[in-house]
């Protein structure tokens, strides 16, 4: 086949590079614009060593990017993780169509976020689907769907580098085969068990101490290493990783102890213990003995008070604590 690629990042290279061992003709890649200090993406590095054309468009939504997508006279474009919204008289111009990644069990979890969110939710089950994208919000037909379990100490980062990310260019390819093949299922979308969530920022990640331990750690866990979950201390914020759940107890936000493997905080059930913390003003990540001794601090200092929920926070905690509550009791 004649194939078009369109991605980005660590993902979109990886998928490239197993798409280059085939038989299969690469007509063009595409990509974002280069960002204004950063370094080369990494599948326009690696398009341009192959020799490839590489097209950086800013809006997929003009005339003449579906001209030059058009021009390729492509079989099918793999869009290998992709945050342009694409319309379907662009999706729909290759003679097979196009097919995405999404890293989630669609329906569940559209969205840009959709390996934070059910971590941060304490969901146990998790996985990724290739489907036929539409003018829609990842809501095109499911061509295939591969499954992972979400362990207890999961973060983002581990999710998507030991699961998701080696899992989903696999199931690209296996994706492409069925294609070739003329048997790739489009299979709808169940709008009864759908869920989005949009992007989950900073204003997301702020902890809530009041909370039980197991949601703290959740919060904690999925939104590690990006946005990172924070807290405050003497006005200042310290953002959290590496988190488990600890025995303690004490006032929510109470440091129970401090040493160079993590630091141990009450919260309104249980306690958790962190590993590193990124003071504010600081981009390194170091143990909380380092972050202590720097600020003068130990056991007994309370980070935050007690936090309340902020408005326009995310339901998903809201409905969380509710279950919490079901769990312990009043």
């Amino acid at each position: 086949m004649r194939i078009v690629i369109h991605g980005q990042q660590a993902f979109g290279k990886a998928v490239l590079d197993r798409l280059l061992e085939g038989t299969d003709d690469i007509a063009a890649v595409f990509c974002p614009p280069d960002a204004e200090g950063r370094p080369i993406d990494p599948l326009k590095e690696r398009a341009l060593q192959a020799g490839l054309p590489v097209h950086q468009l800013s809006s997929w939504k003009t005339q003449e990017a579906a001209g030059l997508l058009a021009a390729q006279d492509a079989d099918l474009c793999v869009m290998a993780y992709v945050t342009q919204i694409v319309p379907s008289r662009c999706l729909d111009l290759p003679a097979k169509g196009s097919i995405q990644y999404h890293p989630s069990l669609l329906p569940r979890h559209r969205g840009p976020s959709s390996i934070n969110w059910p971590i941060i939710a304490g969901e146990t089950r998790t996985g990724l689907s290739i489907f036929w994208p539409d003018d829609g919000l990842d809501t095109g037909p499911i061509l295939l769907q591969k499954e992972v379990d979400i362990g207890p100490d999961d973060t983002v980062g581990s999710l998507y580098f030991d699961h998701l990310f080696p899992m989903g260019v696999d199931a690209m390819i296996e994706a492409v085969e069925l294609v070739r093949a003329g048997n790739a299922p489009r299979i709808a979308q169940d709008e009864a068990d759908a869920t989005y969530e949009g992007w989950c920022r900073a204003g997301d990640a702020k902890v809530d101490w009041s909370q039980s331990a197991e949601r703290v750690h959740d919060l904690i866990r999925g939104t590690d290493p990006q946005p990172g979950a924070w807290t405050t201390i003497g006005g200042a914020r310290l953002n959290l990783y590496g988190s488990r759940r600890a025995s303690a107890t004490g006032r929510p936000g109470e440091v129970m102890e401090i040493t160079d493997r993590g630091m141990t905080v009450a919260t309104g059930l249980g306690g958790v213990s962190v590993a590193r913390v990124r003071p504010e003003g600081s981009r390194a990540k170091i143990s909380p003995q380092e972050w202590a001794d720097q600020a003068g601090l130990g056991p007994g200092a309370v980070l935050d008070d007690v936090a309340q929920a902020q408005p326009g926070a995310s339901s998903v905690g809201a409905a969380q604590v509710a279950r919490d509550k079901d769990r312990s009791g009043p």
